[in-house]
């Protein structure tokens, strides 16, 4: 657990992508035209004086209708405890959790992953002239090792409709909040997924173990993984023997009360996308992984640490491309089922923007864009 612990700072930028290569300067839309100064600031021409206390009260308001931010936000539990009668109560919690349930759960994990490498590395070694004994062990032996993860965070998981079948020509698409997702989902099927290379101790499963079920690994900060993963992907797609293919189309991990704009590569595969809604249940933890502010070693400390991880998983009917209809316009359209199937709300926002530092360039036309007008709107009056 030290060593994992000491991998912490390498993972503080797992989920982060390097935005130049994907979102050009120009791509951030300009405000609606039917955006008023006067909705956002009390600066109308018959006012006196600007008051300070309007700009204050306005500032509040555009900061609580601010969607890009709140999709982002991580939700702290409600306090309860503030009660003479129930402290008690929350201190026994405390220590039933970390005393009890949290060294009960690194063992079983320590003891899954012992059982694990004793079958793995056999079978990944010594098969080889059996390719496809090998790969139908190895792919259950990964099943098993989600489903450790999974018990050690107590997972109480539900899976709604049929179970993903393995077929050529598909591609599984899901909302995501944390790397825990493709573990829940792992664990029933075992999907080969889209992955960013990564650090420390994430980097060595991905090298040693998530390659046997043909996950597929890219880098953000190589433009010519592009294209090397565009190709991997119709190739993968094509294969009678392969496992599904999942991705998640979002591209960042949001707090599961929203979606954010899907990529559309997912969406050009001229194959059935099989949506997949994720909705976790806040009752004892908030599995949402912000990445920027905590790595994923001390994310699964926090949920060892809770009561349990409840979650709904529903696997929704494949759709395909309408006569007509773009990719992009067939990304919303599943975003649409997604949303509505797990509760979540739609914005219109690309989830890398909150990696993203325009360059000054940028801020500057959009400065004087957002000036000119203010002016026209003085102007009128």
């Amino acid at each position: 657990m030290a060593e994992a612990l000491g991998s912490s700072s390498a993972e503080m930028d797992l989920d982060r992508p390097n935005l130049e290569e994907y979102l050009p300067t120009d791509s951030i839309q300009d405000s609606p035209k039917n955006l008023h100064l006067r909705d956002l600031l009390d600066i109308s021409p018959r006012s006196p004086r600007l008051r300070a206390p309007s700009l204050m009260v306005s500032w509040k308001r555009l900061k609580r209708v601010d969607s890009f931010t709140r999709c982002f936000k991580s939700n702290p539990p409600e306090p309860w405890n503030w009660n003479i009668y129930l402290f008690p109560l929350w201190c026994l919690g405390v220590v039933v959790r970390y005393g009890i349930l949290f060294p009960l759960r690194v063992a079983v994990l320590a003891i899954g992953w012992i059982v694990f490498f004793s079958a793995f590395f056999p079978v990944h070694f010594l098969l080889k002239g059996y390719p496809k004994w090998r790969r139908k062990l190895e792919r259950k032996l990964v099943e098993m090792m989600c489903s450790v993860f999974v018990a050690s965070w107590t997972g109480v998981v539900k899976y709604h409709g049929p179970r993903p079948s393995t077929r050529p020509h598909q591609v599984f698409v899901a909302n995501h909040t944390s790397m825990i997702d493709f573990i829940i989902l792992e664990q029933m099927t075992a999907f080969a997924v889209i992955m960013q290379k990564h650090p420390g101790w994430v980097g060595f499963i991905q090298k040693t173990i998530l390659e046997s079920v043909g996950c597929i690994w890219f880098n953000r900060t190589e433009s010519k993984d592009r294209g090397v993963v565009g190709r991997k992907l119709r190739e993968h797609v094509q294969g009678v023997d392969n496992n599904p293919l999942l991705i998640f189309p979002e591209g960042t991990c949001v707090n599961n009360h929203y979606t954010v704009m899907f990529k559309k590569g997912a969406f050009e595969l001229g194959c059935a996308v099989c949506p997949i809604a994720i909705k976790y249940n806040k009752i004892f933890v908030d599995a949402f992984w912000n990445s920027k502010k905590q790595s994923f070693t001390m994310h699964l400390v926090r949920l060892m640490t809770s009561w349990a991880v409840v979650c709904d998983v529903w696997y929704l009917e494949p759709q395909y491309l309408r006569p007509g209809e773009t990719p992009i316009e067939f990304a919303e359209r599943v975003r649409d089922m997604i949303s509505a199937r797990a509760g979540l709300k739609k914005v219109p926002w690309d989830g890398y923007l909150k990696y993203f530092r325009p360059s000054p360039k940028h801020t500057e036309r959009k400065q004087q864009i957002f000036a000119e007008s203010i002016l026209r709107r003085l102007e009128r009056k």
